[in-house]
């Protein structure tokens, strides 16, 4: 799965190494993410898969001076050992044994772990400085980057321009955005804030970027404050007219390397700053705390009103889902004529899905890269086909792909599981419960201030009922325009923030048989607003559908439906044929016809 063969890596880690030593670093943080903490980084911030080889985007690594430990969560504990050199590095799951907890049994007295405070969160850097402590470490901030001073080849920052999101689509103005967030601090007893989270920016100002592929965040700081201009840090050259102007009469623009001047200074004066520790870089609080300000902790003002998408994104949402059925449709129906009589590679298949989303000509980008799965390929939930490696699709094996695209009216996400040729029994028996999670949430009613939490057993129950389960969540926030992973909101075990609505939710439980086949079936959900049901006494929330797609009924053994669920499934396959049979016509719309046509 990668090109780096252990020569390199090791070369690499001693490089690494030798720059510690400089430091009298006992071991060295190596995370995936950047300066502004995304899942999704530009080429430049690729350090992590410079350094090991694993493309997952999360993980973390601690180099020492004579081993290398690398920890990653539950979507990659299969794809980690066959992209990383398994002689050269340890490996960890990153939520049982989370890498604080290493530190704190493994870390010497004395010794000193050493980070780059622009790339550790501030709960991050809290847990692994306690961490420290309790070992009788030291916790020692180190700039420049120890991987960009050993990187010879390092890539150039993207200087894509950002670009306008018309009010047709985000629905809001940045002034009443802005004064919205100017409330928020009021009522946490702040008088400024900084922004760290790129899809923060972007939405509040109403702008999009083209950095980081498939995700058109705007990788920036920004300062609010509770009166006067809002400033945004970000390169001179990536502001067109077009935006300057528009944002003019509420942002003061400033280069990035300029935070640091504007935080002294906002500072000199018995200020309240907010941080959110969670997005927050921790060389932002250094900083602060050079100053008399106070440092307040407390979520980012613009993480729920952005998961919580206004009447124009909600309908720009159902628009965008029409529009990509119609492409799954026209995908779904080529590849069953196709696979049987040609040779497909997954690669092959993952660009002829993007060739008939392209169709529309409305297509910005695909939201992520797509995972096309044969076989035993759909085993790693977050799979990575290439070129050189991608394997041919083969009569009665499952195979999955999990896909997306961003339009400027909405983002989607939809993964389908079918099989090519026949199913055996198991083959069956596994779809159907994981499809009997996916309609159990689908149907759930449940009172405001539910969390994921609480409902993310829904998903499993038909799974745990045979002794089976899944390794990742079952759902998280998608964007509008945005990132197709979303805070604050998920479906998971771990996940301790209240559903609301307005908020997009993917709906994705699987089942994954290492060696031999996996499966995910994957909707968007909206949450709709309260209503009370007939003869109940509470309003409740309940899910609206948005994604409009066909699922395999070669792998659905009816036998294990309920009456609710078949009838659920019947109505679904229903709605998805009057919504896209307008959409379609010839053979196509025969083959939507049949594809949807009732089970009972």
């Amino acid at each position: 799965m990668t090109s780096l063969d252990s020569a390199t890596r090791l070369a690499r880690l001693n490089e690494l190494r030798a720059a510690m030593k400089k430091h009298k670093l006992t071991a060295y943080l190596v995370p995936r993410q950047d300066e502004f903490q995304g899942e999704y980084v530009a080429a430049y911030a690729e350090r992590l898969r410079w350094l090991t080889g694993f493309t997952g985007s999360w993980g973390v690594a601690i180099i020492t001076l004579t081993g290398a430990i690398m920890f990653v969560d539950g979507r990659y504990t299969i794809q980690v050992r066959e992209e990383i050199d398994g002689g050269l590095f340890q490996v960890q799951h990153l939520i049982e044994h989370p890498p604080h907890q290493w530190v704190e049994k493994n870390l010497p007295k004395g010794g000193r772990l050493g980070y780059n405070p622009w790339l550790t969160t501030m709960a991050d850097a809290g847990k692994f400085s306690t961490a420290c402590k309790a070992s009788g470490a030291s916790f020692v901030a180190v700039t420049p980057n120890l991987i960009d001073s050993i990187w010879t080849d390092h890539p150039d920052r993207p200087t894509e321009p950002v670009f306008l999101h018309p009010l047709e689509f985000a629905g809001k103005p940045t002034a009443e955005k802005l004064s919205d967030c100017a409330k928020a601090l009021t009522a946490a007893g702040a008088d400024a804030a900084v922004i760290s989270e790129p899809s923060s920016i972007a939405w509040l100002f109403n702008i999009r970027g083209r950095d980081i592929p498939f995700t058109p965040v705007v990788p920036a700081y920004a300062l609010l404050k509770k009166r006067g201009k809002a400033e945004l840090f970000i390169a001179p050259n990536k502001i067109p007219d077009a935006v300057r102007e528009n944002l003019a009469q509420h942002v003061t623009f400033k280069k990035p390397d300029d935070i640091e001047k504007s935080l002294l200074a906002i500072g000199k004066a018995n200020t309240a700053i907010l941080l959110d520790p969670a997005s927050a870089p921790n060389q932002i609080r250094r900083i602060i705390e050079k100053t008399k300000a106070k440092i307040i902790n407390g979520n980012d003002p613009c993480t729920l009103p952005k998961a919580r998408k206004n009447p124009v994104e909600q309908e720009g949402a159902r628009r965008a889902h029409v529009r990509d059925g119609a492409a799954m449709v026209q995908f779904l129906h080529w590849l069953e004529q196709t696979a049987e009589y040609t040779e497909l590679k997954e690669t092959d298949v993952a660009a002829q899905l993007r060739t008939f989303r392209e169709t529309s000509n409305l297509l910005a980008d695909l939201s992520f890269e797509t995972i096309p799965a044969s076989g035993p390929n759909a085993a790693y939930p977050h799979y990575h086909a290439t070129p050189t490696t991608a394997r041919t699709l083969r009569q009665n094996e499952i195979f999955l792909i999990d896909s997306g695209g961003q339009y400027q009216d909405g983002t989607t996400d939809i993964t389908r599981t079918v099989i090519i040729g026949q199913p055996t029994d198991e083959m069956r028996d596994r779809f159907t419960r994981v499809l009997k999670g996916m309609i159990q949430i689908t149907l759930l009613k449940f009172p405001p201030k539910t969390t994921g939490a609480h409902i993310d057993a829904f998903a499993r129950a038909a799974l745990w009922k045979s002794g089976l389960d899944y390794d990742h969540g079952t759902g998280h926030g998608v964007g509008s325009f945005l990132s197709v992973h979303e805070g604050p909101a998920r479906i998971s075990k771990a996940s301790h923030v209240g559903l609301e609505p307005g908020m997009i939710l993917s709906n994705e439980p699987g089942y994954y048989k290492q060696g031999d086949y996996g499966i995910r079936i994957e909707n968007l959900l909206l949450v709709r607003e309260p209503e009370t049901p007939e003869g109940g006494d509470r309003a409740m929330l309940s899910f609206e559908t948005l994604t409009l797609c066909p699922i395999d009924r070669k792998l659905i053994d009816t036998r294990l439906l309920t009456r609710e669920e078949l009838e659920w499934l019947d109505t679904y396959h229903a709605r998805v044929w009057r919504e896209l049979r307008p959409m379609v016509d010839g053979p196509l719309a025969n083959w939507l016809t049949k594809a949807c046509g009732p089970l009972r």
